[in-house]
């Protein structure tokens, strides 16, 4: 049974929620996506941002829903929890902090330490990156345990920060783009529509993280709604205006510049400038990744101590800052051991499997609880019809994961049963 989330201030309204949305969802990736639409279908990349906002729209759907009946710490797990018992959201819980954020969060401070090696040859010393990474999370965890006010405010900076670069690019490109690259010659197939829309669906993940503090939401059943949805309407708008500019400006290059499109773009309209502008915009993006989610994720090992999953001394709320600081402090020493430990692509591949489980259990679960009728929650329009979907969209994503990736979901499951079913004979 879930318990009320005493001792929390309720400061996170309609924009904080939206900013956090598009915080954890524009990373280090956008900086690259566009040519990698490019190179599976050229200028028809439209159509697969389109499709994927879609999918992405009908998943999200259900976390509002089900969001808005449970608005208690957590997230994810408070709402599998509530469906499926203890067993199930101990799975989900440790699956999505562990599984998922944390991983993430390891893989784009791995990309951090990368980018500052380039510009000082230094930090490609073990020792120096060590240091770095206990510097970011250690930075991060200290500021958020000091109250989740300030740890907002850096939330809605560093956003504004991370997309100040990329609408500069937009703006100014829109003078250089030559419409005759927009020319769609050849249309793509079902089968390369899916494959892109497999890799760009990844990049829209990260906006239901931030109801995981929905115990700090000001009104949630009034505010998760209209922060979701206008989280997802800006991350949508610019993806699509970023693929337009690069597709307008490069051309049939786009697809050949892999590695950064996006500084390449910049480097034609605005010289070194705009080059250095990108890159520490693409920096930028993955601190802020980090800072959100820390500040936001930490939440759900708090969340499940405070239900008696895990140990109780998670569950310590600050007398003075009022905020989870032990489950802070943890949340980040444990994504400091990881980023040191472990690559990008491992940890990536790791992060994305989970998450496709994770949205299995939510829409199974706003399914299930779609007859507890709670005043004033958001019910998605249409009867079951979006949850169906979105689930078969779900399963259909979780088929096209390699052989590797389904394994280690797997084993992990099964790590995290034994674990759960010892701490009951512990308790005991």
């Amino acid at each position: 049974m879930l318990n009320s989330d005493e001792g929390l201030k309720k400061v996170i309204g309609v924009r904080s929620l939206a900013a956090n949305a598009v915080n954890l969802t524009v990373g280090a990736g956008i900086f690259v996506l566009p040519a990698v639409v490019a190179s599976y279908i050229g200028t028809a990349g439209f159509l697969a941002y389109t499709l994927c906002a879609l999918l992405m729209g009908m998943v999200l759907l259900c976390f509002m829903e089900v969001g808005s009946k449970i608005p208690v710490t957590g997230g994810v797990y408070a709402y599998v929890e509530s469906a499926f018992g203890p067993f199930i959201g101990f799975l989900a819980n440790t699956l999505f902090w562990f599984g998922y954020s944390v991983m993430a969060d390891a893989a784009v401070a791995n990309i951090l330490a990368d980018s500052m090696a380039t510009f000082f040859p230094a930090f490609g010393h073990p020792v120096a990156r060590i240091i770095f990474l206990a510097i970011l999370f250690g930075g991060i965890a200290w500021l958020n345990v000091l109250g989740i006010k300030q740890g907002n405010r850096l939330v809605e900076i560093i956003t504004v920060a991370k997309l100040l670069p990329l609408l500069v690019l937009i703006v100014i490109g829109v003078f250089f783009i030559n419409i005759e690259n927009y020319q769609v010659t050849v249309w793509p197939s079902v089968g390369k529509l899916g494959e892109v829309s497999l890799i760009l669906f990844f990049a829209f993940v990260g906006m239901e993280c931030s109801l995981s503090a929905s115990g700090e939401i000001k009104n949630p059943r009034r505010t998760i709604p209209r922060g979701i949805l206008l989280g997802m309407l800006v991350i949508f708008v610019f993806y699509m205006m970023i693929q337009f500019v690069a597709q307008g400006v490069l051309g049939s290059e786009l697809a050949l510049q892999k590695e950064a499109p996006l500084a390449k773009v910049a480097d034609l309209i605005l010289g070194d400038f705009g080059k250095v502008m990108i890159v520490i915009g693409a920096a930028v993006s993955g601190f802020g990744l980090i800072s959100g989610d820390i500040m936001i994720t930490s939440r759900v090992p708090y969340a499940a101590a405070r239900d008696g999953l895990l140990p109780r001394f998670l569950a310590i709320i600050h007398t003075r800052y009022a905020t989870p600081h032990v489950s802070i402090i943890f949340y980040a020493t444990i994504g400091f051991i990881i980023s040191v430990s472990g690559g990008f692509r491992q940890l990536a591949v790791v992060a994305s499997s989970s998450m496709l489980i994770i949205y299995f259990g939510v829409i199974l679960a706003t399914i299930k609880l779609r007859k507890n009728k709670v005043e004033g929650s958001f019910v998605v329009p249409g009867g079951l019809t979006i949850p169906v979907i979105a689930l078969l969209v779900t399963v259909w994503f979780l088929s096209n994961l390699a052989i590797s990736e389904i394994i280690g979901g797997l084993i992990f499951l099964a790590i995290s049963s034994v674990i759960f079913f010892l701490m009951k004979i512990f308790k005991k």
